[in-house]
């Protein structure tokens, strides 16, 4: 994972050059590198080499995908949507930049990161049309922003723990598909098709794919509620302070962690019934178990 890690930081850096006005290009490069997991392009070339034995050739797609998971957090941590001043233990792009200059940079990388895959990929174009038509879908109306929209709307709900609310059950599900997991599938799914995976096995991955996404979700929901800022690296609490419709919210925290170890279970068995055989994978599962 480590090696992953170096070469995507590595890549990253190298990919978004500072030209002018250089202050856009700064403000883009800030959120793309700051400290993370990299999960999601760690997942794209652990997929591709499960696929192939290689993860090379995935490298100009899944570092397009962590510039728009980057998109997202600076379009997300705005004063006008989660009004949020840390990511990751720094400050947020908005309070160095400003507001103007980090809508511009999520906007930007949103562009950005579809050319990085057209100039530096080295793969058949039919290949390269169906991995730009999957960042395309993850990240448009269908996709993270459909996912933002109702994150967004969840707010005026007034969540109260009430685990029987069908209707909240659904929003709720829709949230953290979009939101989250469909990042998530665009990554196992791209290193899918770049490593020559059948329909078949993409299918079956972009299920481990939701899973894992849901479950990091959820994961995500009890650490705001039960973590510090040092472990988090963000405001802790804004969820629930804001009324947001979250896993925890509405099931309670023991149900939360109940259902994010049954998902992992899943994904794992999903592994396991496909033998694929990856420690990154196995590694990432237990990352985001709760006990």
């Amino acid at each position: 994972m480590e090696k992953y890690i170096e070469l995507i930081n590595e890549k990253l850096d190298e990919y978004i050059s500072i030209n002018y006005p250089q202050k856009i290009f700064k403000s883009m490069k800030y959120t793309v590198l700051l400290p993370g997991k990299r999960l999601r392009p760690i997942m794209c070339l652990e997929t591709c080499r499960l696929i192939s034995g290689s993860y090379e050739e995935a490298v100009p797609a899944a570092c397009a995908i962590e510039m728009l998971h980057a998109q997202t957090l600076i379009h997300d941590d705005l004063p006008c949507m989660d009004n949020d001043n840390y990511r990751r233990g720094k400050l947020t792009n908005h309070m160095v930049f400003g507001e103007a200059i980090a809508v511009l940079a999520g906007d930007a990388l949103l562009t950005f990161a579809p050319e990085i895959i057209v100039k530096h990929s080295h793969i058949s174009s039919d290949k390269l049309v169906r991995v730009l038509s999957e960042y395309f879908h993850a990240a448009g109306a269908n996709g993270v922003i459909a996912g933002q929209v109702a994150d967004i709307e969840s707010e005026k709900l007034n969540v109260e723990y009430n685990e029987d609310d069908e209707q909240l059950s659904q929003i709720l599900n829709f949230i953290q598909i979009h939101k989250t997991a469909d990042l998530f599938k665009l990554a196992i799914r791209t290193g899918a098709i770049i490593g020559g995976a059948s329909d078949e096995i993409i299918e079956s991955l972009s299920e481990f794919a939701q899973n894992l996404g849901i479950a990091f979700q959820i994961a995500d929901d009890i650490l705001d509620e039960t973590a510090t800022f040092e472990e988090i690296g963000k405001t802790a609490g804004k969820d629930k302070n804001a009324g947001k419709l979250t896993y925890t919210s509405l099931y309670g925290l023991e149900k939360a962690k109940k259902d994010l170890n049954i998902l992992l279970d899943k994904c794992l068995q999903i592994l396991e019934n496909n033998k694929f055989n990856s420690e990154i994978f196995n590694q990432i599962i237990e990352k985001i178990r709760i006990k």
